[in-house]
């Protein structure tokens, strides 16, 4: 009895430590030793891991590159060594080094992968995981050597520090390869690389034959490439670009160490950036490239239509289907549609066995398309196009019939019931929708569900969820944000929700009301007709709209910060403008408490008060270039980046130096003060122009 007790055990400790990662003891594999199973190797600083994994629901086990659970919760995969010859057992499965090469051996013991060095080594080597998150090959114990790293060979992510340009002497480019889809690491359809040309910029292919996108040409006054206007004011990474006699290409580093941030190259062919916030365990999208999916070539395949307002984005057009079911569910739409019923053409038996035409109206058609005179007529938005289909495909003159009757039927029931559902539904208006503080409206999930067609108009998105175009009952238009990732309680929400209500300004889109029912978490707005932000921030013509736009909005931040308006006139017709008192408080380093609305009595975080003080005065700079985007200001505002002191604007200083006589707002004791430094102008140094990167480097702030 006391033997099988023992058996158990052993066999129970036997199962616990297979399901567990062992680490290999360091960051090294020599040439006497092994990884495989759930071993792994550490990066001395802990921040990557590298061992064998099995991506999603796939069968098969690949050698890949990992962040540590210490920086990344959720497994995020930076490099795959074997992504095109993957194992079906880590058990039996070997990484090793074999012939001064690093091989990856299946379970017959047979390469599947190697670095394929072929120069001869001068002596042992072995492998090491940096903590910049690259696998170096070298002689053993000599740490300025690299026979080859995996920097020179990524995947789909370029991770700070990787170089991804052109060797010239070598003709040889680093590029990167997306997923062939989320459970499958193999190389796939598109990728993205330096133009060989020379011409400094980067392509994406698909197919690697067809470009559909370019990064624009490098420009190294402004230290950003042409047709990525978002570089100017990166808030995350510094961006260089090297182009001599050797080699060209473009490299990145992170402003603030303790960011973990990294590029890739989707799956949906889109490159991505991407930043991991602890706060909410889970990736932030800065943005993506092109910006709207329907623009990468061929993403839905063959026969199948891409709608910019829809999810998915990928639909197949009438009379055709998914041509595999499976592969649309990973995300993979390459292989197209196929048709339901083949066309009869000439073989038809009867008039009724024709082949008809299914038309579609304002549909964009595809790069390349082929015009048939007799298949399609222009029109403002786009193109009438007719897609042949089999007769079947269509309702027959006797189905016609039958409808026809069913429709007279049941025209009569829906007259009478239209009438029972107009009463019906406006008792139902007031009984599922209440007014709570500040005037906000307690909607019901259904309700919004039917204002915006079961959410069918999409007018953006973001890190926290997609906003949708709705129209309620009483014909006002509306944006309903839907929320993700919303883990508070009904009590706290509605309890936010309620303070965010009672803020209203002029520059502010106003909060409508809310739906809170379980999981889903809605938030209600007025309809911005002006379209969305970055319509004004990346189409031409439209420069004066954002800059009032913007200096509104930091404007409107003193505002807030004071519980005053930023311009009254006083008795004695003395005007008092806050923001340039503000602007002196911060350059001058004194107290900026002294700036908080009276009424709090002083108790106000000095740090949120300075945070906000200096997103205020960057908005407001008098170069439209200096001004940091709205996703800056998010991130400074919610902590995720640091902000530097900024200069006082020469639109401030026209007020320091005016000859009439200006009162800031004060409270008592500073008063004085304030009026003293307002005779006083600025030095010249702090008025000059500035580089738009001064705004997000990374030093303490003041």
């Amino acid at each position: 009895m006391e033997n099988n007790q023992w058996i158990n055990l052993s066999i129970l400790f036997l199962c616990f430590t297979l399901l567990i990662p062992t680490y290999h003891g360091a960051d090294t594999i020599t040439a006497n030793q092994t990884l495989s199973g759930n071993q792994t190797i550490l990066s001395a600083g802990g921040k990557f891991e590298l061992g064998f994994f099995q991506p999603g629901n796939s069968p098969y086990y690949y050698i890949g590159m990992w962040y540590s659970k210490s920086l990344v919760q959720n497994q995020t995969i930076v490099w795959v060594a074997n992504r095109d010859s993957p194992v079906s057992d880590k058990y039996s499965s070997e990484l090793k080094i074999l012939n001064a090469n690093l091989v990856i051996t299946n379970g017959s013991k047979t390469p599947v992968w190697s670095t394929n060095v072929t120069l001869p080594a001068s002596g042992p080597v072995e492998a090491v995981l940096r903590d910049e998150g690259n696998l170096v090959l070298r002689d053993q114990g000599n740490n300025n050597s690299t026979i080859w790293q995996s920097f020179d060979h990524p995947t789909h992510t370029l991770l700070p520090g990787a170089k991804l340009g052109l060797n010239k002497r070598t003709k040889k480019s680093q590029r990167l390869t997306a997923w062939k889809n989320i459970d499958d690491p193999a190389t796939g359809l598109f990728s993205t690389e330096l133009d060989p040309n020379g011409t400094l910029q980067y392509y994406m292919f698909w197919n690697r034959t067809e470009n559909y996108w370019s990064t624009g040409t490098w420009d190294s006054e402004h230290h950003m490439f042409r047709l990525i206007p978002e570089m100017t004011l990166n808030p995350v990474y510094d961006v260089n670009y090297v182009d001599n006699e050797n080699e060209s290409y473009s490299t990145y580093s992170v402003k603030d160490p303790s960011f973990v941030s990294r590029v890739i190259l989707d799956v949906s062919g889109q490159v991505k950036d991407l930043t991991w916030l602890n706060t909410s365990q889970q990736w932030n999208l800065f943005c993506s490239m092109p910006r709207d999916q329907c623009e990468v070539y061929a993403y839905c395949g063959a026969f199948g239509s891409c709608n910019q307002n829809s999810l998915p984005f990928c639909n197949c057009l009438q009379g055709f289907e998914r041509t595999s079911e499976s592969d649309w569910q990973l995300n993979d739409y390459s292989r197209g549609c196929a048709r339901k019923t083949d066309l009869q053409c000439e073989n038809r038996t009867s008039s009724k066995d024709r082949d008809k035409f299914w038309m579609y109206s304002y549909m964009g058609l595809p790069q390349h398309a082929v015009s048939m005179a007799a298949g399609s007529s222009g029109d403002s938005n786009g193109r009438t196009l007719y897609i042949r289909l089999a007769a079947s495909e269509f309702p027959s003159s006797s189905n016609k019939k039958i409808i026809g009757i069913v429709v007279g039927c049941v025209a009569g029931i829906a007259a009478a019931l239209c009438l029972l559902w107009v009463v019906w539904h406006q008792k139902r208006k007031v009984a599922t929708t209440k007014t709570v503080e500040g005037s906000l409206v307690a909607f019901v999930y259904r309700d919004l569900q039917a204002a915006t067609k079961n959410f069918s108009e999409k007018l953006g998105g973001g890190g926290f969820g997609s906003v949708f175009k709705g129209t309620l009952p009483d014909s006002s238009v509306i944006a309903v944000k839907k929320l993700e990732s919303i883990s508070q309680g009904e009590k706290q929400f509605r309890t936010e929700v309620s303070t965010i209500g009672m803020i209203q300004h002029v520059n502010l889109v106003r909060l409508r009301g809310f739906c809170s029912e379980g999981i889903r978490k809605l938030l209600v707005y007025d309809y911005m007709p002006n379209s969305s932000l970055d319509t004004h921030l990346f189409e031409h013509g439209k420069d004066s709209r954002l800059l009032d736009w913007k200096t509104s909005y930091g404007m409107m931040l003193f505002e807030l910060v004071s519980g005053h308006r930023n311009t009254e006139q006083s008795d004695d017709g003395k005007v008092k403008f806050f923001p340039t008192w503000a602007a002196n408080i911060l350059t001058e380093g004194e107290d900026v408490i002294n700036l908080v609305d009276h009424r709090l009595d002083g108790n106000a975080d000095r740090e949120e008060v300075m945070k906000m003080c200096k997103v205020a005065c960057w908005c407001i700079q008098d170069d439209e270039n200096h001004r940091p985007t709205m996703g800056q200001v998010v991130q400074i505002l919610e902590g995720v980046m640091h902000v530097n002191l900024p200069p006082i604007p020469w639109s401030l200083q026209v007020f320091v130096d005016s000859p009439e006589p200006i009162i800031f707002f004060t409270e008592s004791s500073s008063s004085q003060s304030s009026q003293t430094r307002s005779n006083t102008p600025t030095s010249s140094s702090q008025i000059k122009s500035t580089s738009s990167s001064d705004i997000a480097k990374y030093p303490s702030d003041n």
